[in-house]
């Protein structure tokens, strides 16, 4: 699927509110920072069965993870820190978020393929900086070997789970048990594919 490949089709929807957002004087990192409450509040909704707040609340939490680097671009206000803070935030809503519906939705075993896969291929990528290198930097964005490699990393878990949220929501039984399990097999298959490319790419290149 790879929606991050889509970034400028997507980015025209979202950069109307980033902009107002930048007018508005919003700090980037309190948009980041209220990605962080909404997404952990998404997370308790989900524990107490609160389907269709927990469908909304990680809905904007995304919005603002989406909106929050754009505000720091058209503020000429990107940092190092902000670019950490943006990172650790994302992996936070994802582990729990993930956790808590794999564990009461599917199974720990299943919560637990969740969390870590989804970290693992998210971690490739700052590995693949560090070991690696990466082709450039453009206001804070890194264009990096792994660049639209793999098909399956957080835009489409989150698009899956709320998905599979409404469905659960309108009975439809066992939906996010569903949903878990598929983003547990295409988020594997992702993580391959991405290895198999470093591999195929970087594999004869001696470490210096």
């Amino acid at each position: 699927m790879n929606l991050a490949s889509k970034r400028a089709v997507f980015q025209k929807i979202y950069f109307p509110f980033a902009y107002a957002l930048f007018k508005l004087k919003a700090s980037p990192n309190v948009l980041t920072f209220l990605s962080l409450i909404l997404g952990t509040a998404s997370a308790l909704a989900y524990y107490y069965e609160f389907l269709l707040t927990a469908f909304f609340l990680l809905l904007i939490s995304g919005l603002f993870d989406l909106v929050d680097g754009e505000v720091a671009r058209l503020s000429g206000k990107t940092t190092k820190f902000g670019a950490v803070f943006d990172w650790v935030v994302d992996k936070w809503v994802d582990g729990l978020v993930l956790g808590i519906v794999g564990y009461y939705y599917a199974s720990p075993t299943w919560a637990t393929f969740a969390v870590t896969l989804s970290m693992l291929h998210s971690f490739i990528k700052p590995v693949a900086y560090a070991e690696i290198g990466f082709a450039e930097r453009i206001k804070g964005r890194i264009f990096d070997p792994l660049e639209g490699k793999g098909f399956f990393g957080r835009p489409e878990t989150h698009v899956t789970l709320l998905f599979f949220t409404l469905l659960e929501k309108i009975k439809v039984e066992g939906a996010l048990e569903l949903g878990i399990k598929l983003i547990v097999i295409f988020t594997s298959l992702s993580l391959i594919h991405r290895l198999y490319y470093l591999y195929h790419t970087y594999g004869r290149v001696k470490d210096e």
